[in-house]
């Protein structure tokens, strides 16, 4: 009797205990977990409720305080926050898949073989694509138009430079966009040679050429987006910042997240366009779990590889030239003066010193009285050393950290070797400004971010040149890098409170790798796999 009692109680006892646990939607267990919280912490293990993590700790105290629906053993492996692309074009991204992939072309030759090859595929009558770089090629002059004319005399071709400020178009393309001799522009250049025209086009004259191309249609739209998803979840991608959209993409995106085809998170910086501006300073900030629309992209200059990038001094490697301004200084000052009179933030492409410096004195004397506005400067790419000084958690730098490695072979000819000093100085602006958000600009850079991590930590190209790594005291800590592409990108979309770190009340956004990227030897962190993609903690690769 005394042992039935006895069985009876710890039967009791076991029930009042199973009762007490907190029910639960998935365990991580067994893990190496990098919160990426305030002190860098640790843990073994973590809970997910309603797509968001509800407790982080041990694998057995976790194991015991709650019931689960699922649970996953990372048998040792890495687990950190989702990744966030701080600068990318995710829509470009999706179009490309449908374009005439131009990248790693080692020669003008190359890239008419490619095209040759897509036209034959596709059979196309206007035929784009991205990714051709002059530099990389032993002919380092910009290519012309005569062998795209006698082989596609009636085909349209207009064929983007890898960093989108340059463009080869044919005469057939040319003669759609009604551009001649004689077209007028600012902001950019028609090049000419000998009264005649190359078929190169730079910066905002680009346009006329890109709008006579035939639009996409809504299901080619949403093919790429749907596209560009499928791409960043394989690389541990959970957010992505894209770089300029108009008005129409945005709604598409939003459509798509209702409808639960697009789980992606998407930052969105709206294409400064005098619609999208009376749009949206109308509307107001826009936000849901999955899409956060609160910024406008302005366009200061060109880029460095195309000659583009605004000077102060003229170019080295081109006497008497300076890039230029893509919008005469008094309109960008309205329109920054517009954007600070509403709550959207403004995110400026700069990559000269030109024009970092009137982005960054605009953005000093706009904000002297507001404390938390978070205006980007994207790119940071060059600046003058009387320069530095304007960056804060309130104007904080965007910068891509394969630039620097894609630049480096010929950045010193453009730039010579003193104002180089003020370049892809990511240490000195991480250290003036307490923060730096990372990103790729993919596509002009690939998708990866393993390659930027490895490219902020060694300043070396996957070939491991140059050996100490290219202006290696500007190289960022792997603590550094990591937050850069988490907590702190979180930071500059004003979204640090739902994610950018596994603690407590975030999105369960987390990734899985193969190997421990804050550990494993460098020359192998380009080669990382992702094992798993979670958003909201359901597996979405």
């Amino acid at each position: 009797m005394k042992k039935i009692l006895i069985i009876l109680i710890l039967a009791v006892v076991s029930t009042a205990c199973s009762e007490e646990k907190e029910s639960a939607d998935l365990l991580v267990f067994n893990a190496e977990v990098y919160t990426v919280d305030n002190n860098f912490s640790k843990a073994e293990a973590f809970v997910v409720k309603d797509g968001k993590f509800l407790a982080i700790g041990s694998s057995e105290e976790l194991q015991e305080k709650y019931t689960y629906a699922e649970t996953f053993n990372a048998e040792g492996k890495a687990v950190f926050p989702g990744f966030i692309d701080a600068h990318a074009h995710f829509y470009r991204l999706g179009l490309q898949q449908n374009r005439v992939d131009l990248t790693g072309t080692e020669s003008f030759e190359d890239v008419v073989t490619r095209i040759v090859e897509f036209q034959q595929k596709t059979g196309s009558d206007f035929i784009t694509g991205r990714g051709w770089d002059q530099n990389d090629w032993k002919e380092k002059e910009f290519p012309v138009k005569d062998t795209l004319d006698r082989l596609f005399p009636d085909t349209p071709i207009a064929i983007t430079r890898i960093d989108g400020h340059a463009l080869l178009a044919n005469q057939a393309a040319l003669d759609a966009a009604g551009i001649t001799a004689e077209t007028p522009f600012e902001g950019g250049d028609i090049e000419q040679k000998n009264g005649r025209l190359t078929g190169i086009i730079v910066d905002n004259p680009m346009s006329l050429v890109t709008n006579a191309q035939p639009e996409p249609t809504t299901e080619e739209q949403t093919a790429a987006l749907l596209a560009a998803q499928d791409i960043c979840f394989e690389y541990g991608l959970t957010t992505v910042d894209d770089a300029g959209i108009d008005k129409s993409t945005i709604e598409l995106i939003d459509k798509l997240q209702e409808q639960g085809d697009l789980k992606i998170r998407i930052y969105a910086m709206i294409s400064n366009t005098e619609e999208n501006l009376d749009f949206f300073l109308k509307k107001g900030l826009y936000k849901t779990e999955r899409l956060n629309v609160r910024s406008f992209k302005f366009y200061g200059d060109g880029a460095l590889g195309s000659r583009g990038a605004a000077l102060k001094e003229e170019y080295t490697d081109r006497p008497a030239h300076f890039g230029a301004l893509l919008s005469p200084i008094e309109d960008f000052e309205e329109t920054a003066r517009k954007i600070a009179g509403s709550e959207f933030q403004l995110n400026t492409h700069a990559i000269g010193d030109s024009a970092n410096s009137l982005v960054l004195k605009t953005y000093a004397e706009l904000l002297s009285e507001s404390e938390d506005r978070r205006w980007r400067v994207e790119h940071s790419q060059v600046i003058d050393e009387e320069d530095f000084k304007y960056f804060s958690k309130n104007i904080i730098p965007s910068v891509q950290p394969t630039h620097a490695t894609s630049d480096m072979y010929w950045a010193e000819e453009r730039l010579g070797e003193e104002r180089l000093e003020g370049a892809y100085a990511y240490k000195k602006l991480l250290d003036q400004a307490g923060i730096i958000a990372l990103g790729t600009d993919f596509p002009v850079e690939e998708v990866s971010p393993f390659l930027t991590f490895y490219a902020a930590v060694t300043r070396q190209d996957t070939e491991n040149y140059p050996e100490g790594g290219f202006m290696a005291k500007e190289a960022l800590s792997r603590e550094e890098t990591l937050r850069g592409m988490t907590i702190w990108a979180a930071f500059s979309n004003f979204e640090e409170d739902e994610k950018g770190s596994i603690e407590k009340g975030k999105f369960a956004d987390f990734i899985v790798l193969d190997k421990d990227i804050m550990k494993v030897e460098a020359e192998k962190i380009p080669k990382i796999k992702v094992l798993g993609t979670y958003v909201n903690g359901e597996k979405v690769y």
